[in-house]
């Protein structure tokens, strides 16, 4: 037929088309926001720690539970982790010949390899928690509490597990850079290196230093970040599994968890909580709802009423179910989402504090109201009605020297 025409290819078919100009325009423009991405993501592992007063936080939260925790064992230490025990080291090495983990403590049978041990536990927590060495410390302290976890492995609890983590964890950050006797030590060498000459360095040392405070940056980054994943998934985990079931749907979770002898430190305290059922069902409620919204509030002010009633939660926790150590370690974490500038106020709200409740006292010679307000004017003689002529002023110039041995500085002899 004349009036018939020759089907069109796909890719000759009406639809938008772009100029080669713009088209390449739009991919460079496109190739610039990913590089911009990814540099600004280099920039936020690598410019500058992050959380540095949360990390020590964390460091002195989980040092000071764990060796409370020691403490608190210390009487039935030989039948949990000991030769004594009922899961003897023999049965731990085929367990651990299964699952692959390891323990120090079964490397002897003795006792007093037991206790020596034992004793270096206690010492690595007290020193971990002042942040004495910490970069061996973070070391020896996850060992530490990989090896008890280990020994007694069916007589841990989610506690247990979270403290584990978190002393993994803590091995990538530089947790001593506050707050700690290392931070200490840095400030007084900091000081005399100001007074002294700065040593001229090689270009090859200088490149290395500089690597090595990039990659130190970039890995406590990455620890902080996965310690924050760690929680939020815990969290929302831990909500969403409670939604699944019906007691805590209708309200009656806690309800049965008060009335597990279990869980009943103190029963009087159990059964009183028990008699408000409405009060009891809110709080089942509102546990569900704040873990399940916790990983979705963390980018705004909203976070700081929902790790306040977190802290509640825990809290009641603690006293309610007998939980401490869970709680302990539930609380610290949630520390790592408060923003340094919170820590940094803490010690002038601790001094200001101190002031209003006269804690603080003024420093010698300059306590409030010890002296008294000089006569203004001239004085009266006495018996005669006229005022006394002005003592002559001191034209003596300042020579820095104190002519009355009393007001000498303490240390030096009065000249």
């Amino acid at each position: 037929m004349g009036n018939e025409q020759a089907p069109q290819h796909p890719s000759t078919a009406a639809g938008p088309h772009h100029p080669p100009g713009q088209e390449t325009s739009i991919a460079l423009a496109a190739r610039r926001r990913l590089l911009d991405r990814i540099g600004a993501l280099w920039a936020l592992l690598t410019d500058r720690p992050i959380s540095l007063y949360a990390a020590s936080v964390l460091r002195i939260g989980y040092g000071l539970l764990y060796l409370v925790f020691l403490l608190r064992e210390f009487p039935h230490r030989d039948e949990i982790w000991g030769p004594g025990s009922p899961w003897t080291p023999a049965l731990a090495h085929q367990l651990f010949d299964q699952t692959g983990w390891n323990s120090i403590l079964i490397l002897s049978d003795s006792r007093a390899y037991f206790e020596l041990c034992y004793a270096a536990a206690l010492l690595t927590s007290a020193l971990f928690m002042l942040g004495w060495r910490t970069r061996a410390m973070s070391i020896l302290f996850a060992v530490v509490v990989t090896s008890f976890h280990a020994r007694s492995i069916f007589m841990t609890d989610g506690g247990d597990n979270l403290v584990l983590l978190m002393a993994l964890y803590l091995v990538l950050t530089a947790c001593g850079r506050r707050w700690s006797l290392d931070a200490r030590r840095e400030r007084l060498r900091a000081a005399r290196a100001d007074q002294a000459p700065e040593p001229v360095r090689r270009f090859h040392a200088e490149q290395l230093r500089a690597a090595r405070t990039t990659l130190t940056t970039a890995v406590h980054n990455c620890g902080m970040l996965v310690i924050a994943a760690q929680v939020c998934f815990l969290y929302g985990s831990s909500g969403l599994y409670k939604i699944q079931g019906s007691t805590w749907g209708g309200g009656t979770a806690l309800h049965y968890a008060l009335n597990l002898e279990l869980f009943q430190p103190w029963p009087a305290l159990s059964h009183l909580v028990d008699e408000y059922p409405m009060v009891i069902a809110i709080a089942g409620h509102v546990t569900v709802l704040l873990q399940v919204a916790f990983p979705f509030v963390l980018f705004g002010r909203l976070k700081y009423p929902v790790l306040t009633v977190l802290l509640g939660m825990h809290l009641g926790i603690a006293v309610l179910l007998g939980l401490p150590l869970f709680s302990g370690a539930m609380i610290v974490a949630d520390a790592v989402f408060l923003p340094d500038r919170f820590y940094a106020f803490l010690p002038h709200l601790w001094r200001r504090a101190a002031r209003r409740t006269g804690m603080r006292r003024p420093a010698p010679g300059r306590a409030a109201g010890s002296g008294t307000v000089p006569p203004q004017g001239r004085t009266r003689v006495p018996g005669t009605g006229r005022r006394a002529a002005p003592a002559p002023k001191d034209t003596t110039p300042a020579t820095g020297l104190a002519s009355d041995p009393s007001s000498a500085p303490i240390g030096r002899p009065a000249l």
